[in-house]
């Protein structure tokens, strides 16, 4: 197996933080291929930190779904599962118009302005798995807007397992596909500030089928 030289992410507090960051921002972004062995010893040693922030961060990672930690081979980047996605998609298709519905009623203005501000950080955004962060976190404004606690925990879990494959939903296109998403980020924002529930919901389900589509392809 070949290391993947890792690219340190931004200064952090602390060196869990660090390393947290740096190896999230490599696997949303996809750096490291899919089915990725994550060995602890190699990590600190390019990171220059010892093991101990090193597991905590792939134990994190492991709780968000974006890797899985076997007894015996260790710590692994899921390899593509369409079944895995196509019913993550499927449950979202469910329970996103549900969320968009109560949002629109809820939201105030300063939580439309602070997704619209998320949606222009990412059109200038270079870094592949930043942009994807700041795609599940424009997300995520509309369902804590929702006001349903149980509803918004199931839909980040729901993201937080479909991060990665966003990220590789981008390959190949990531230029048209990233115009794409923009464009129904910006319709979406919209939607909002006329509270018009029902083009939301529209725009969220073209939304996720645009991305599924993508994830298909690669099949």
């Amino acid at each position: 197996m070949t290391t993947v030289v890792l690219k340190p992410g931004p200064p952090a507090r602390t060196a869990h933080a660090f390393v947290y960051e740096t190896l999230r921002r490599a696997i949303l972004g996809g750096d490291l291929p899919l089915g990725y062995r994550l060995v602890q010893a190699d990590i600190a040693a390019q990171l220059k930190v010892s093991i101990t922030p090193v597991r905590e961060a792939l134990r994190d990672l492991a709780g968000e779904g974006l890797i899985r930690i076997d007894a015996h081979k260790g710590a692994m980047l899921r390899e593509f599962d369409l079944s895995e996605v196509r019913e993550i998609y499927e449950l979202r298709r469910m329970l996103e118009p549900v969320s968009i519905r109560k949002a629109v009623e809820r939201i105030t203005d300063e939580e439309i302005d602070l997704a619209e501000g998320l949606r222009m950080r990412m059109r200038e955004e270079l870094d592949p798995g930043e942009w994807v962060e700041l795609n599940r976190r424009f997300h995520a404004v509309f369902s804590d807007a929702a006001g349903s606690p149980r509803l918004c925990a199931i839909l980040k879990g729901l993201r937080d397992g479909a991060a990665v494959y966003v990220g590789l939903s981008l390959r190949g296109h990531e230029r048209a596909r990233r115009a794409e998403a923009d464009r129904d980020h910006r319709e979406l924002v919209t939607a909002f500030r006329g509270r018009r529930a029902e083009e939301a919901v529209e725009i969220v389900l073209r939304h996720l089928d645009a991305t599924m589509a993508a994830l298909e392809r690669l099949a």
